[in-house]
């Protein structure tokens, strides 16, 4: 069984994706890879040409710099998309091909832009009142108001990414709530 998990930026999909694993199943971060795959080097030279040296500290892609370029003009985030999703969906696809682990879940806040859906037999999507998301991105103190509406405006919007759900998340309580919903679920 393989489930994608996705919501918008903030929606609490990875913590309810890590409460998963907790009952066996083996958890695919394409943020992770997309960040591993930034300093590999065929990657690492074609984001340079594209977005500069400039993005660079101690030689390696200063993810900050690159996200203040990116999330500040959609169609230089367009042009990253199309160096890095192509990679961090093959990547996904040879990650499930070589698990022993038939339980699954891949976490990725862009599965549906991606049509990475036909990798999943179902799709958990993570909803959030707006409030209580604004409150906790703010609380972790790593992104700015405005980041986090720019983030944001580049993703698929909430409404949208529910219509394409098999299962609904809602997290909009404490955590103990969204437990009892993956308990339910497994």
């Amino acid at each position: 069984m393989i489930l994608g998990i996705t919501g918008i930026f903030g929606s609490g999909k990875t913590t309810v994706a890590k409460i998963f694993t907790k009952y066996g199943y083996k958890r695919i971060d394409a943020d992770e890879i997309g960040h591993q795959l930034l300093n590999k080097k065929p990657i690492k030279n074609r984001i340079i040409k594209e977005f500069g040296k400039s993005i660079l500290t101690n030689n390696k892609i200063d993810r900050k710099k690159l996200k203040n370029i990116v999330f500040n003009n959609h169609k230089e985030l367009i042009k990253l998309d199309k160096i890095i999703h192509t990679p961090i969906i093959q990547e996904i696809k040879s990650i499930i091909k070589k698990s022993k682990n038939k339980r699954i879940i891949i976490d990725g806040a862009l599965l549906i832009e991606t049509k990475c859906t036909n990798l999943c037999n179902k799709l958990i999507v993570v909803k959030t009142n707006e409030k209580e998301r604004l409150k906790r991105l703010l609380k972790k103190k790593k992104y700015t108001k405005n980041e986090i509406i720019n983030i944001t405006k580049s993703q698929l919007q909430q409404k949208e990414k529910l219509k394409y759900a098999d299962i609904v998340i809602d997290n909009s309580k404490d955590l103990n709530y969204i437990k009892r919903q993956v308990e339910g679920l497994i």
